[in-house]
């Protein structure tokens, strides 16, 4: 039997990753025919200067959306859409209603209003905020599947949408972790203890509060080492990098050289450099925020700080660096919990068999196949 199942990915901060990784192993499914349907954040051409348009991404990405399975559903019948997050599916055309809809969330809308400051996203009116609930809900009822990247996602669709909870399956999203593991990681080695931070949000991310809490670290042989966009003043033991995209050679080569990952971010979901450093067998300082305790496992695959706490962090990060036993003890229990629950093949694999399970509950489009 095969699948004709359109993918709706939002092509935006970590979803960009959630992508491609995607496209990777998707097609490792034999009985799946897969169409792509992008979303870029920016609005092209002349719809950039239209109010109303460029200032909102469900208007954004649901017109993208539309318009994209229009012209893939005349081509090919689908059997089923995926989409991924649920904001595109707000939009969802009246004539794509006979056609299954899997949503998959990261986080909840009223979860995204809580880390909101510190996206730039601001809560609006009380009218919208209630025409919002009311079309979410909608959306979460008409799905016939609902996949969450984490426990506290599906909590909070349980919790603030109604959503049963058998109707939500929690599929974290993945590493390619034969692409990212590392080994045979070294208690101590040659030259400086090396603590790696990847985050293009350098504020958001934690890595202004970082380079505070580096400066306390002096006295150790220590370099810290920044990947981001934003600017960086220049200090000793501080590297920046640029440029580097996700998954790339030059990207997985600073983590096998690292001997510590931190991330001391005050707003995120469930961050996917954080599977990456676990795949890389590396311990990681951490926040408790939002679902990062299901990945980072406090005292046991690594440390977790109270956001903006400079003095807890530099605390956390002198313990690693001065520990080269726990390093390796925490890096080592890092590496099995994510390869046991977020290794991107496995994880797609699931995924294909939910969404496949969502095709085949509408007989009736299934059976003209």
């Amino acid at each position: 039997m095969s699948y004709e199942i359109a993918f709706v990915i939002e092509d935006v901060l970590g979803h960009i990753t959630h992508g491609d990784n995607l496209r990777s192993h998707v097609p490792d499914d034999p009985e799946v025919s897969a169409h792509w349907v992008t979303l870029p954040f920016d609005a092209p051409g002349r719809a950039s200067r239209l109010p109303g348009y460029r200032s909102n991404w469900t208007v954004r990405s649901g017109v993208m959306a539309r318009r994209e399975l229009r012209r893939i559903e005349r081509e090919q019948p689908l059997d089923v859409v995926f989409f991924h997050t649920q904001v595109p599916a707000m939009l969802r055309p009246r004539w794509l209603s006979k056609v299954p809809i899997v949503i998959s969330v990261d986080a909840t809308p009223r979860q995204y209003d809580e880390l909101g400051s510190f996206y730039q996203h601001d809560v609006g009116p009380a009218a919208i905020e209630r025409l919002k609930l009311r079309v979410t809900r909608a959306r979460f009822a008409e799905a016939t599947h609902i996949v969450s990247w984490s426990a506290w996602a599906k909590q909070g669709l349980v919790d603030e949408y109604g959503v049963p909870a058998d109707k939500v399956t929690v599929i974290p999203p993945g590493v390619d972790v034969a692409e990212w593991s590392e080994p045979a990681r070294p208690a101590v080695r040659p030259g400086p203890v090396r603590i790696l931070f990847v985050g293009g949000d350098l504020e958001r991310k934690g890595g202004v509060v970082l380079i505070e809490a580096f400066r306390s670290l002096r006295d150790l042989d220590v370099e810290l080492h920044l990947v981001t966009r934003d600017d960086v003043e220049t200090a000793p033991g501080i590297h920046v990098h640029r440029g580097l995209r996700p998954n790339s050679d030059e990207l997985r080569a600073l983590y096998r050289l690292a001997d510590v990952f931190a991330l001391p971010t005050f707003g995120d979901c469930l961050p996917m450099v954080l599977s990456e450093a676990g795949a890389a067998a590396l311990p990681t300082v951490s926040t408790d925020v939002a679902a990062i305790p299901e990945i980072v496992l406090d005292d046991v695959t690594g440390l977790l700080v109270p956001p903006g706490d400079v003095t807890a962090l530099a605390d956390a990060l002198r313990r690693l660096v001065t520990r080269g036993d726990e390093r390796v003890q925490f890096g080592s229990r890092a590496a099995s919990h994510v390869a046991e629950h977020f290794d991107t093949a496995t994880n797609t694999a699931r995924l294909l068999d939910v969404v496949k399970d969502a095709a085949d509950r509408t007989p009736t489009r299934r059976t003209t196949r």
